[in-house]
């Protein structure tokens, strides 16, 4: 894992797809994940150090409580040898377990890497999460349509715009998607 794209990468593939070992890969040992979160509708602890607790958090912990996962990474372009990225946008789909709920949330990541013998890696990153609403969705039906109208994991905010517009004009019971067409925007 060279760039910051293989990086990003990487990172969904052990979220959304229950890899925790892939987080022991491309993690420094010594890695610091922190949060800040606007909603009270999903809490994580503050700051958590280290790649192996970080792969319980974001991986193993996370999967008792969610599946069917999809995080969208909202942007134009991404640069392919930096040392940070310092604001990138996130879509996330995903159910509840326990309720079967349609949970969507948007934020912002914040994301440092460290070159090393073995190539590039994560040392540090920063979860903003800015909503994150809890919509009915007992039989799955609105989250598998979501996720098919979507470009998986890579997401131009127009194509996010436009495809949301689309979706809510075809089905009123898709009005919710509403504060989900604009990705969050930059932090002051």
């Amino acid at each position: 894992m060279n760039t910051p794209k293989d990086l990003l990468e990487a990172y969904l593939q052990a979220k959304d797809l229950n890899r925790p070992s892939v987080i022991l890969e491309c993690y420094t040992p010594d890695a610091v994940l922190t949060y800040s979160i606007a909603t009270d509708t999903i809490s994580f602890p503050a700051r958590v150090s280290g790649a192996d607790a970080i792969a319980r958090t974001l991986v193993r912990d996370f999967r008792k409580n969610f599946d069917c996962c999809k995080t969208y990474y909202v942007c134009d372009s991404i640069a392919h040898d930096v040392q940070r990225i310092d604001f990138m946008p996130w879509l996330v789909i995903m159910r509840q377990i326990s309720n079967t709920a349609l949970r969507l949330g948007k934020g912002s990541y914040r994301w440092r890497f460290e070159r090393d013998e073995t190539g590039m890696r994560v040392c540090a990153m920063h979860i903003y999460i800015e909503r994150m609403d809890i919509v009915e969705d007992r039989d799955g039906a609105k989250l598998h349509e979501l996720h098919a109208a979507l470009p998986y994991p890579w997401l131009r905010p127009a194509m996010l715009s436009e495809t949301f517009e689309r979706i809510m004009k075809q089905s009123p019971g898709f009005a919710f998607l509403d504060g989900f067409q604009v990705p969050v925007g930059r932090p002051a």
